[in-house]
């Protein structure tokens, strides 16, 4: 897979479905013999930047391409692999941002 991903983050207020979807986040991209580390952060202001209002937040190069709790590593592996060469802008319907991100 040609990896165009320089980050992959999720963002959420430290619940347990945003622990989960950080754990499949993780599990993606080692699945996916994604190269990067996946950070986590509780800075809520980071997704309301984008626009998203729901949490968790899997973000994709800075761009949410996943929002609310997931338990389904194909879907995070998905979402992840649709948003390798994107970066910020343009929604990919995966999320629920009303078409902002």
């Amino acid at each position: 897979m040609e990896n165009n991903i320089t980050s992959i983050e999720v963002i959420g207020s430290g619940c347990d479905n945003c622990k989960k979807l950080h754990e499949l986040a993780i599990a993606a991209a080692k699945e996916l013999n994604i190269g990067i580390k996946v950070g986590y952060s509780d800075d809520i202001q980071k997704a309301l930047v984008m626009g998203v209002m729901q949490f968790p937040v899997l973000a994709v190069n800075g761009k949410a391409v996943l929002t609310g709790a997931s338990s389904d590593l194909e879907k995070v592996k998905k979402a992840i692999v649709g948003n390798a060469g994107k970066s910020g802008g343009g929604c990919n319907k995966n999320c629920s941002c009303g078409g902002k991100c």
